[in-house]
């Protein structure tokens, strides 16, 4: 029986999940690919490509050469850039495109959220006056703060960030979560944080400080998510893995 192939584009834990799903399946074939911003990647159940593609061209020749018929895009939330080659090159390949994206976290009693739509954004909504702020969003855009850098920075991230930021009082601290509520409570504490600054990325494994600034009635200044693109769309691995089977019959009975 031919396998029928799916390219998993990863770097979540449901993209993970998902490959751990499909990895036992023998009628399928399944390749995760990883961008390699991670210096140390967790283990993987599937075999795995790491690097770009070289944008909408290479990722399309990638599809054809690879004979691909699923794409599911389980990237980050955030990872606006690669969903958009994705819809691209799928659209330019004529195979089926899944997005696997995880529900944001939802506001709820005793949070104290400010809303705001880019990481600029949350950098003007420090304000003026010297503020203890963790900031939680990752390496890649933790020098945007430096336009504003009368605060004191606690910037946790999995990889350091380099190069590192230019602003006068700054501290790191590596850690991959998951992240217990117990924790983020005495972090904060200790460093005597005044606001958090985070995407809305959704899951359990960073929710924990989000939890723990409710406890501590601190604010947080929160970047959303951009709207998502119409498509073939699931928020959890089990629906996934149903849309992954109804898209490959459906493709099949199109005979491409």
């Amino acid at each position: 029986m031919d396998k029928r192939r799916i390219l998993i584009l990863g770097g979540t834990t449901e993209a993970r999940d998902l490959a751990g799903r499909l990895a036992g399946r023998t009628d399928l074939a399944v390749t995760l690919s990883l961008a390699g911003r991670t210096v140390d990647p967790a283990p993987q159940p599937v075999p795995v490509r790491i690097g770009g593609f070289g944008g909408v061209p290479g990722l399309a020749a990638y599809l054809d050469e690879h004979a691909i018929e699923l794409v599911i895009d389980a990237t980050h939330p955030f990872a606006r850039q690669i969903s958009a080659n994705a819809r691209a090159a799928s659209a330019a390949a004529n195979i089926p495109l899944l997005r696997l994206e995880r529900r944001g976290w939802e506001e709820t009693e005793g949070d104290r959220w400010i809303r705001r739509t880019s990481i600029e954004e949350a950098v003007t909504a420090l304000g003026v006056q010297p503020r203890r702020v963790f900031l939680a969003i990752g390496r890649q855009e933790a020098r945007a703060f430096d336009a504003a850098p009368q605060h004191h920075y606690l910037v946790r991230s999995v990889d350091p960030v380099d190069p590192p930021m230019e602003a006068p009082s700054v501290e790191y601290l590596l850690a991959r979560g998951p992240f217990a509520v117990e924790a983020e409570v005495d972090l904060l504490r200790q460093q005597r944080i005044d606001v958090i600054v985070s995407k809305n990325s959704g899951g359990d494994a960073t929710y924990g400080k989000i939890v723990a600034a409710r406890i501590l009635g601190l604010p947080v200044i929160l970047v959303e998510r951009a709207a998502s693109e119409s498509g073939h769309h699931a928020e959890t691995v089990e629906d996934a893995v149903r849309l992954t089977d109804h898209l490959l019959a459906s493709f099949r009975k199109r005979g491409v």
